[in-house]
C-alpha cells in the first residue's frame, strides 16, 4: 500500500504519525511511505531522517492525498489555509484514513458527515477497545499518559499561587487544592504529577477499582454516590449515565468543585460525548484564580463553559481547552503515538490491504465511515440527540 504522512496543520500541533523506526517497518512489509516536506520537524525529526529510512519526502501536500492509499495523521480533518481547501476535500473515495477523530463530539459531527459523503473509509483510535490483545495499539492510553502529565503543567504555570507548601520568614502557606475528575490513565497521571509537587490531592470516579488506584497515589475519594453495578461499563471504562444520575453526581462533587484551587477533568465515556459534570454555577462559585484543564474537550468537555482549543477566563477561572496538550510534549508523544498506530496498520492489514471485519471488535469500535455512511454507533446516538 502507498501510506500518505501529512504535515499536521492543527494550530501548535507539533506531532506526526510516523517516525523513522516506524517507517523503516512499513517499507520492511512492502509498503511505500510518502512524507511531506517538515511533517516531523517539530518532534525533532527531520526530511533527511526519514530519507535514510527508506521514505519519499513530497513537498505537494495535495499530490501526496492524491497518491496514497491510506492516510496516516494525528489529529482529525482540518481546513488548509494555506491550499484554501479542507483536508477531506484533497482526500478521494476509497481512501482509509486512521486518526483521533473523536466523531461523538458535537463539534466535529459536520466534519464526519462530509467524511461519509467524499467515501473516506475512516478509523478512529479513540475507538480501539481495552483489551489485551490492542494493548500495543491503544494510542489513547498512550496520549492520555501525556496529557496527563503535561496537563498539570499547565495548570501549575496558570495557577497564581504555590503549588507546595512554602515556608518562610513571614509565614507559610499551604498545598494547592487538586481535584482530578476521571481516575482514567490521564487523570492518575495528573496525580502522580501533583503528587510529585506537593499538592493536595481529591478525585472523583464513578468505577470502584478507580477510586483505589486514586487512592493509592495518596488522593481522597469524593464519593458521588453512584452504584458500581451501574459504573462499569465493558472494558472497565466508566459507563455512560442517564441524566438523572447525572445530575446526582453533580450534586455530590459540588462542594469539592468550589473549594479547589486546580481541576483536572479527564472523565470519558468510550465512543461517546463526555458527560457535562461541571456546570457553569458551578464554576461560579470556584475562588477566582482557579484553574481548570478540561483533557475531555476532544469529545466535548466535562465543563459546561469549556472552549474547544482555547484557554480563557470565565468568572475569575482560567480554564484550559486546548485539544492537543500531548502536541506541547512532541518529542515523547510522537514516539508513543507512531508506535501504537503502527501496530494498529499491521494489525489491519491483510494480503497487502486492510480487511474490515466487523466481527473483530477493533474494527467494529474504531470503524467510523464506509460506504458513504457512517457507522461508528456514539456518533450515531450523540447525532440522534
Amino acid at each position: 500500500m502507498i501510506i500518505g504522512v501529512p504535515k499536521e496543520i492543527m494550530n501548535e500541533e507539533a506531532r506526526v504519525s510516523v517516525i523513522p523506526e516506524t517507517v523503516k517497518g512499513y517499507i520492511a512489509d512492502g509498503h511505500t511511505v510518502l512524507v511531506e516536506t517538515n511533517a516531523g520537524i517539530g518532534s525533532h525529526f527531520s526530511d533527511a531522517d526519514y530519507e535514510a529510512a527508506g521514505a519519499t519526502i513530497m513537498k505537494d501536500v495535495a499530490k501526496l492525498y492524491e497518491k496514497a492509499d491510506i492516510i496516516l495523521k494525528v489529529k482529525e480533518p482540518l481546513f488548509n489555509e494555506k491550499l484554501g481547501k479542507h483536508e477531506i476535500e484533497l482526500m478521494h473515495k476509497g481512501q482509509y484514513l486512521i486518526t483521533f477523530i473523536h466523531p461523538a463530539s458535537p463539534a466535529n459531527h459536520q466534519m464526519v458527515q462530509d467524511m461519509a459523503k467524499q467515501g473516506i473509509i475512516a478509523f478512529t483510535l479513540d475507538g480501539v477497545p481495552r483489551i489485551s490483545r490492542a494493548q500495543n495499539m491503544d494510542a489513547l492510553t498512550s496520549m492520555s499518559t501525556c496529557a496527563g502529565y503535561k496537563g498539570m503543567l499547565l495548570a501549575f504555570d496558570a495557577l497564581p499561587k504555590f503549588v507546595p507548601p512554602i515556608f518562610s520568614a513571614v509565614g507559610g502557606t499551604p498545598p494547592a487544592k487538586v481535584l482530578v475528575i476521571g481516575a482514567g490513565v490521564g487523570g492518575l497521571q495528573a496525580l502522580a504529577t501533583g503528587k510529585r509537587m506537593g499538592a493536595s490531592l481529591k478525585a472523583i470516579d464513578i468505577r470502584p477499582m478507580a477510586m483505589e488506584n486514586a487512592q493509592s497515589l495518596g488522593a481522597k475519594i469524593v464519593d458521588t454516590g453512584v452504584p458500581g453495578e451501574i459504573a462499569i461499563a465493558k472494558g472497565g471504562y466508566a459507563n455512560s449515565l442517564s441524566e438523572e444520575w447525572l445530575q446526582k453526581e453533580r450534586e455530590a462533587i459540588a462542594a469539592a468543585v468550589k473549594e479547589a484551587d486546580i481541576i483536572f477533568c479527564s472523565a470519558l465515556v468510550p465512543g461517546e460525548t463526555a458527560p457535562i459534570l461541571i456546570t457553569e454555577d458551578m464554576v461560579k462559585s470556584m475562588d477566582a484564580g482557579s484553574v481548570i484543564v478540561d483533557i475531555s474537550i476532544d469529545q466535548g468537555g466535562n465543563c459546561e463553559i469549556t472552549e474547544p482549543a482555547k484557554t480563557c477566563k470565565k468568572h475569575g477561572v482560567t480554564i484550559i481547552g486546548i485539544k492537543n496538550i500531548p502536541g506541547l510534549l512532541p518529542t515523547s508523544s510522537t514516539w508513543m503515538f507512531a508506535k501504537n498506530i503502527s501496530n494498529l496498520f499491521k494489525y489491519m492489514v491483510k494480503d497487502n490491504k486492510i480487511n474490515i471485519d466487523m466481527s473483530d471488535e477493533i474494527f467494529e469500535q474504531t470503524l467510523v465511515t464506509i460506504d458513504g455512511k457512517i457507522v461508528h454507533k456514539g456518533t450515531l446516538k450523540a447525532l440522534k440527540k
